[in-house]
């Protein structure tokens, strides 16, 4: 029997996961067994058990996996002069794109959700100063 899950299905769990299958995939990680890492790592399965992800999170992390090319041009469009990607921290970057995604190319998610949804998970992952980073800078692209 599986342990329980200290994860729920919400929308809110499920781009945590994202963010931390795309944060693997960073290091050079596949995208399916990242994701799949990422939302079963908690989980004891049995052998009969298939590894189903949810159309969400699979979403996500194809979404920003797609359009990473475009997300960047957008960000490093953004940075204050003298900065670039690459000065940006891996999960800075990671947070940025994901938060991007949702708000330019996932229709279904109002962009102040988006928004608000990636702030937290900087809170949660990061510090006070990434989550204000990456408020000020996806907010440039938050329509009214």
């Amino acid at each position: 029997m599986s342990k329980t899950n200290p994860f729920t299905n919400s929308r809110r769990d499920l781009r945590q996961r994202a963010f931390q299958a795309l944060f693997s995939m960073a290091f050079d990680s596949e995208l399916v067994p990242a994701a799949q890492m990422a939302y079963h790592y908690d989980k004891e399965l049995e052998a009969d058990e298939s590894l189903d992800l949810p159309l969400f999170l699979l979403q996500l992390v194809n979404g920003v996996n797609d359009h990473k090319a475009e997300l960047d041009t957008l960000i490093a469009e953004k940075l204050r002069k003298g900065w670039s990607l690459e000065r940006l921290t891996v999960s800075d970057k990671t947070m940025l794109r994901l938060g991007l995604y949702e708000i330019v190319f996932f229709e279904e998610t109002p962009d102040r959700v988006a928004l608000n949804e990636i702030i937290e998970i900087a809170k949660t992952y990061s510090d006070e100063t990434s989550a204000k980073f990456i408020n000020g800078l996806l907010s440039q692209f938050v329509k009214n």
